[in-house]
């Protein structure tokens, strides 16, 4: 069973960066055909996907976040980060980490999400 769990601040500040890590367990980040994803739910709004690294390393992002956005891994702690820099209000969401099924293009385990305020 695969499990995810967020961590990280709960409040940014505007400018600041937002950092936030996806501790995995019961699967490796590594493992042949999965990809590990950054989504981000804004108040009142839908699921907005931020950006993915696969399990070579490789890594996509969203058009509109490309440019604020960087995605990481830690393999030996089976790990995987977001940053997401010059933070406004705007970014404020619940922040889910999950495991892509790359020839599926679905998501199949989530982790429980955490929220993000940034407000000064």
């Amino acid at each position: 069973q695969v499990q995810l769990q967020e961590s990280g601040p709960g409040a940014v500040k505007p400018s600041q960066m937002l950092s936030l890590t996806c501790t995995v367990s019961g699967g490796s980040i590594t493992a042949s055909y999965y990809a590990w994803s950054w989504i981000r739910q804004p108040p009142g709004k839908g699921l907005e996907w931020m950006g993915a690294i696969a399990y070579d390393g490789s890594t996509y992002y969203s058009p509109s976040l490309k440019s604020r956005t960087s995605i990481s891994r830690d393999t030996s702690k089976n790990q995987f980060s977001l940053r997401l820099s010059s933070v406004t209000p705007e970014d404020t969401a619940v922040y889910y980490c999950a495991r892509d099924q790359v020839a599926a293009s679905r998501n199949d385990y989530w982790g429980q999400g955490t929220q993000v305020t940034v407000s000064s």
